[in-house]
């Protein structure tokens, strides 16, 4: 049995919240002492890092259809192992999962969790109307517990006195009442917030300020009370060694691309790798001019390089080394952005020029979760984010067929716009670490 006291942070929609409320949370829990494990449901890779500066402790994913919903309690116990509080900030509406259905939704995690949820509510435009709201949330599905609620964007202590009264008579605590003028501004762009990695400083900032707004405005011990209502878990926490089993000998090194243009990656893909017997050595391609001695295999996750392409074309030495490992039948996996840093040019700056393709920004957004057959006839789900596109998209063979052709395999290289979680698919791992044993 885990027992951990926990709390998932819903919403009735996007933009209520939800990150402000969460963060907040993590942050003055931890000022208080507590340690806080920081989940996020759903595929996001950019509130984790803000919840990681909240709380000292890597923010992880928990995504019931990329993982499978049989790992999510794993897991979460995984993640939460020696904290003292774990915090599940939710994605999009509590129910909206994938396409029509609640699949992968925030409410799917609470499920599994058996957790209460705190629902954050945009006030700003309500009264009395605020108690509809929350008794539909409340009673449309009764396997979800709606424990608190909290008020955002309230205009007045008035304001806030007609919410509190609408609501009493539903028997749901108000946990709190964020007063409107009191937004603490995390600047976004087209795939939304600015990771946190790319402005340290100002995101160290901006998660102190959501700490103290939360810690004036929100009731921390009825908090902590509802958190401790969840019920003991019985199950075993997700183990990296044994999903991957016996490691490769040697301890070949296998660099993974980091720093402020390749941010998207969950902390569970450099766990199995280690596990999978690999020296895990890390790579910042717009500072380092030489990927890590001894590099054997190289992991480019996803991010912002079409932000920083000058910067990566800048930094010759290293295109070229990646260039070199490539033509040397290294085995290379790059997931979205590590597929434009491979591809010819990137918005006209020349990158690593490891695939016959060049991509460019876009004013679409692609979005979705995708269900994808590699061409060893292995299925992966993985989740694709972009507003780029290469011509070609697709080389021959591809990394995937979904069912249309997507990506590219070259030599040792697979590279799409995919992003798999890599604990819903284990073998990734060591297959990649097998391969960085017999590279040359």
């Amino acid at each position: 049995m885990v027992t951990i006291p926990r709390l998932v942070v819903a919403a009735p929609a996007s933009g209520a919240g939800k990150t402000t409320v969460a963060t907040g949370l993590m942050a003055a829990l931890t000022t208080r002492g507590l340690a806080v494990s920081p989940h996020k449901a759903g595929p996001d890779y950019i509130d984790p890092g803000y919840h990681a500066l909240a709380t000292g402790r890597p923010g992880r994913n928990l995504d019931a259809y990329l993982a499978g919903e049989d790992l999510i309690a794993p897991l979460f116990a995984h993640g939460a192992r020696g904290a003292d509080v774990a915090i599940v900030e939710g994605v999009m509406g509590l129910f909206d999962g994938r396409a029509a259905t609640s699949e992968a939704s925030t409410a799917h995690v609470a499920r599994l969790l058996d957790a209460p949820v705190l629902l954050v509510v945009d006030a700003s435009s309500q009264a009395a109307s605020v108690a509809a709201l929350v008794h539909g949330f409340a009673t449309f599905d009764r396997s979800v517990r709606i424990a608190g609620v909290v008020l955002n964007r309230v205009g007045s202590a008035r304001h806030e006195e007609i919410l509190r009264e609408a609501l009493r008579p539903l028997g749901v605590p108000v946990a709190g009442a964020l007063p409107r003028e009191a937004a603490v501004h995390v600047p976004s762009r087209h795939l939304g917030l600015v990771p946190a990695a790319e402005r340290d400083a100002q995101a160290r900032q901006a998660v102190a300020a959501l700490g103290a707004l939360v810690e004036r405005h929100c009731d921390l011990d009825l908090v902590l009370r509802l958190a401790s209502a969840a019920s003991p878990l019985a199950v075993t926490p997700w183990s990296a060694a044994d999903a991957v089993g016996t490691p490769v000998p040697g301890r070949p090194v296998v660099a993974v691309a980091a720093g402020a243009a390749f941010t998207f990656s969950y902390a569970e893909t450099a766990e199995l790798l280690a596990a999978a017997g690999a020296e895990v050595a890390y790579v910042d391609p717009l500072r380092d001019e030489a990927l890590p001695a001894g590099t054997r295999a190289l992991v480019i996750g996803g991010g912002f390089p079409e932000v920083h392409a000058a910067d990566l074309a800048a930094n010759t030495p290293l295109r070229e080394q990646v260039a070199r490992l490539a033509a040397r039948g290294a085995p290379i996996v790059a997931e979205c952005a590590g597929l434009l840093y491979l591809a010819a040019s990137l918005d006209g700056a020349p990158m690593c020029g490891v695939l016959p393709t060049r991509a460019r920004m876009t004013g679409r957004l692609t979005l979705g979760y995708r269900e994808a057959v590699r061409p060893d006839g292995t299925v992966v789900r993985a989740h694709e984010f972009h507003r780029t596109a290469c011509s070609p998209p697709a080389g021959d063979p591809p990394a995937y067929v979904l069912p249309k052709r997507e990506g590219f395999v070259r030599g040792g290289v697979h590279a799409s716009y995919l992003h798999p979680h890599w604990a819903g698919t284990p073998r990734l791992a060591p297959e990649l670490v097998r391969a960085a044993g017999t590279a040359a």
